[in-house]
């Protein structure tokens, strides 16, 4: 069945889990037709290491025995679309499986262990994205956000490209707008009594706003390590000063009318959010 230092382990990732004892897989808790042991031994072994490419040799020397004759190109192929299929994945798109043709494989979401004895995570396992949880913390999706296991994967160059792209949106809005600072004055005046208050807010969110995505746009361009991480914990600053800058097409609303300012800002409504898939699609 599986090996007997892994007994115990449940491997917990997206909506699915596996129990490498029974074998059997659970999509948000409920049971899924049964998984062929061979096809269940290949999970166990890419759900071990996840974000490491696999090899098919690899794969032939840990589950096929050297006297057995079977065409084994044949046998894989059929188990990893087994595979696929249970976890409702696309070769093309993967969420779970990535494909690296004539090489092996790789598993690209995010894996939780359970269970078992504390030394079957290895350092190595910690720092290719195994996470050992209690099972109270497992489970807990946003009902707004994607999760990462939600989203097509993307390759790092067009992550950053799109990345840098947004920042430098935000930089001509925030340069325009203090560059032309009387104009801006004389649209907020037909506001009446609270121009003052909105244009000290205009002036205040981009003097904030200029270095942070200089440093944003910096670091898409350099590949800096740790973005990920770095943008999660500037996330809730980012929303704020996004959904405040989505009003700025009605500084505009004479030049490009009311239905395309309305229009313009609703798309400027998600942009924030799209900062934070992008980079979560990132996979190289």
């Amino acid at each position: 069945m599986v090996n007997a230092k892994g007994q115990g382990r449940t491997f917990r990732f997206g909506v699915f889990e596996v129990d490498e004892l029974t074998g059997e897989l659970r999509r948000e808790g409920k049971a899924q037709p049964r998984v062929r042991d061979q096809a269940l031994r290949i999970l166990i072994v890419l759900l071990e290491r996840p974000q490491d490419l696999i090899t098919r040799d690899e794969l032939r020397e840990r589950l096929w025995a050297a006297d057995t004759f079977v065409d084994f190109d044949h046998g894989l192929n059929t188990a990893i679309n087994q595979l696929r299929n249970a976890l409702g994945d696309v070769a093309a798109n993967p969420r779970f499986i990535q494909t690296l043709p004539r090489r092996g494989y790789r598993f690209i979401a995010p894996v939780v262990v359970m269970g078992g004895p504390a030394a079957a995570l290895a350092t190595g396992d910690r720092e290719r994205g195994v996470k050992e949880e209690p099972e109270e913390t497992i489970g807990r999706r946003s009902i707004v956000l994607s999760d990462r296991q939600d989203l097509p994967a993307a390759s790092s160059g067009l992550v950053r490209i799109l990345f840098g792209l947004i920042q430098s949106m935000y930089l001509v809005f925030y340069v325009v707008s203090l560059a032309r600072l009387s104009k801006v004055s004389e649209v907020l005046a037909e506001l009446g009594s609270p121009a003052r208050f909105v244009l000290i807010v205009l002036i205040i969110t981009a003097a904030a706003g200029i270095p942070m995505r200089l440093y944003l746009f910096s670091a898409a361009a350099f590949n800096y390590r740790g973005l990920k991480d770095k943008f999660r914990k500037l996330f809730p600053f980012v929303v704020v000063l996004d959904l405040i800058w989505a009003v700025a097409p009605f500084l505009l609303v004479h030049q490009i009318g009311i239905g395309f300012a309305i229009a313009a800002t609703a798309m400027l409504l998600y942009v924030p959010f799209s900062q934070r898939s992008l980079l979560m699609m990132q996979r190289d």
